[in-house]
């Protein structure tokens, strides 16, 4: 009888228990980016830092777990000075004096066929469009990595002229180190 009673007690208090705070290593942090070049460059490599997250996840209590993040857009690189400055600058591209900010925040986390989905909306230069982030956590007692990748239409968030000979499709892969 104590042991069910005990048993029953410890259920309850663990479905009380809000999903865990993770902190991101934002040092660490990688946001990469891919999109078709103009011709003669090929593909266009990049990266952003400055993450700043907030992170509840816990994979058994998924309707508690939540993300939001933004990235500084002004640290927008490609290795190529003359590109930054017109990625951060330029107003058909980033606009960073206007929008210096690029951010997500979930509406839900869901679990899915290989890992979970992050369901929410991005922020982009002043266009916010829902978006699902496909994505892994690997846990290792107090520190974890969350891995995902997903793509975005640069024409729905007004980045570029439309059509033009950069690629539409922007290719986001991201990898952030946490830690409780």
């Amino acid at each position: 009888m104590r042991s069910a009673l005990f048993i029953s007690l410890v259920a309850i208090v663990s479905a009380l228990v809000p999903a865990q705070n993770w902190t991101a290593d934002a040092s660490k942090a990688k946001v990469l980016f891919t999109v078709k070049g103009p011709w003669p460059f090929g593909t266009v490599h990049g990266r952003f830092t400055g993450l700043k997250a907030t992170i509840r996840f816990d994979e058994k209590d998924l309707p508690g777990s939540a993300v939001s993040a933004s990235i500084d857009a002004t640290t927008v690189s490609t290795g190529i000075d003359l590109r930054n400055r017109d990625l951060r600058k330029k107003e058909e591209w980033l606009d960073t004096d206007k929008y210096p900010l690029i951010s997500f925040k979930s509406t839900k986390i869901e679990k899915a066929a290989s890992g979970y989905k992050a369901v929410g909306e991005l922020t982009l230069k002043g266009t916010t469009r829902p978006v699902e982030i496909p994505f892994s956590f690997t846990a290792s007692g107090s520190t974890g990595v969350f891995k995902g990748n997903f793509t975005i239409n640069r024409e729905d968030y007004k980045v570029g002229h439309p059509g033009g000979s950069v690629g539409t499709t922007i290719t986001i892969e991201l990898e952030v180190p946490v830690s409780k």
